[in-house]
């Protein structure tokens, strides 16, 4: 693609920052975590089995949903994106696996490399 046809700011070749190496893995990591309650709340309220699961991945995906939230805005503030991506990275952390979509949206847009200027 040419310079011209390129709208998006220019960017570095740098890509593996830590911030964005810490928001890629907590993205996937919530999605991970999303898989496990739904497991777990499914066994407890279909199944009926118990909410052991619930127990277990309740406080483990909301402990990664944190870490989700502040590893987006901490790539949000030194990536210098605009407040519509930030937002919309936000709202993908409530429907389950949209952090996983949110974050390969984010690569194929060059979102994670850090801006030149």
């Amino acid at each position: 693609m040419t310079a011209e046809l390129d709208d998006r700011p220019a960017r570095t070749a740098v890509a593996a920052s830590p911030v964005a190496k810490a928001f890629k893995i907590a993205a996937f990591a919530e999605a991970v975590s999303w898989i496990g309650l739904l497991i777990g709340m499914f066994f407890k309220w279909v199944v009926q089995s118990g909410d052991l699961g619930v127990r277990v991945f309740g406080p483990i995906h909301g402990t990664i949903f944190v870490l989700y939230v502040v590893s987006l805005l901490a790539v949000s503030v030194s990536h210098k994106w605009p407040a519509k991506e930030s937002l919309l990275g936000l709202v993908s952390s409530v429907p389950p696996l949209m952090t996983v979509w949110f974050e390969r949206r984010c690569e194929r847009r060059g979102a994670l490399v850090r801006p030149t200027s």
